[in-house]
């Protein structure tokens, strides 16, 4: 393992200290913990953006993509526990 120094703010160190000390947690493994937290939340934010980008791409090759409408309905539908059939792509191009 690896040392990292990190510099805080005085503030930003005080609230930490402070949060800590209500459950009981060392601030170093504070500290390891919410860096965790942030590097998975980058790693998930940039599979979604590569999807998106991936669909664009595909939409564009195809000249077919989905009415915003429909999803948002199929959506609805799932949430509330239905099993809805999935829109259909549809030529957005004339």
């Amino acid at each position: 393992m690896s040392a990292t120094s990190l510099k805080l703010p005085d503030e930003l160190k005080q609230r930490a200290v402070a949060a800590v000390e209500k459950i009981g947690m060392s601030p170093h493994a504070f500290m390891v913990h919410a860096i965790e937290q942030a590097a998975k939340v980058a790693e998930r934010r940039g599979g979604v953006v590569a999807d998106a980008q991936a669909a664009r791409d595909q939409m564009l090759k195809t000249g077919k993509g989905y009415d915003a409408g429909e999803v948002h309905a199929w959506l609805m539908a799932r949430i509330a526990g239905k099993k809805p059939a999935m829109p259909m792509a549809k030529s957005w191009q004339s």
